[in-house]
């Protein structure tokens, strides 16, 4: 897609994360030229293994990460939203990110982060049902449909809806 090669997409990982949650988004944007960088708490290189076994190696630390370098973050789902949420890295790169207007993008459980780090106030999502009152308490307004595209926010539900996911996140970038 024309342009996408000078963005740069931060995705979050680690233990438990939800397989093709993190790994359709990041190879559907390698595929557009998207310059992509996983990070989790460990250091670079360090091995996160999914739900399902499938292991994912970071490109870096959350630590030493900074949102001016990043067009945006995908928060892929699984249990791993729930250990990240609580890392305050992880939660100022989000209220930076999304500050500068830029892509915050969840699917699933993922919306956990952006909850945490309070920038869903007003904003229209989706995500698993089973956060949705999650996401309600956090002041969003809640839709149960493929993929809700509010401003820079792009959010999903499941693995299901990753097809529409990516449409809302190149949507979102090719602004």
């Amino acid at each position: 897609m024309p342009g996408l090669s000078q963005k740069h997409i931060l995705i979050f990982a680690g233990d438990d994360y939800e397989d093709l949650e993190l790994w359709y988004p990041k190879l559907r944007l390698i595929e557009a030229g998207v310059k992509v960088t996983v990070a989790g708490l460990a250091g670079p290189a360090s091995k996160c293994v999914s739900k399902h076994g499938y292991p994912c190696v970071t490109d870096a630390s959350v630590a030493h990460l900074k949102s001016t370098d990043f067009d945006g973050a995908i928060y892929p789902g699984g249990w791993m939203p729930d250990k990240l949420r609580r890392d305050a890295k992880v939660l100022s790169l989000t209220r930076e990110l999304s500050a500068a207007g830029k892509l915050i993008s969840a699917i699933c459980h993922g919306g956990w982060m952006p909850i945490s780090a309070g920038v869903y106030q007003g904003v229209n999502v989706t995500g698993s049902p089973g956060i949705k009152d999650d996401l309600v308490n956090a002041g969003a307004i809640w839709h149960d449909q493929p993929v809700v595209i509010d401003r820079h926010f792009v959010s999903s539900r499941k693995p299901d809806d990753l097809p529409e996911f990516c449409k809302g996140i190149f949507s979102v970038l090719s602004k």
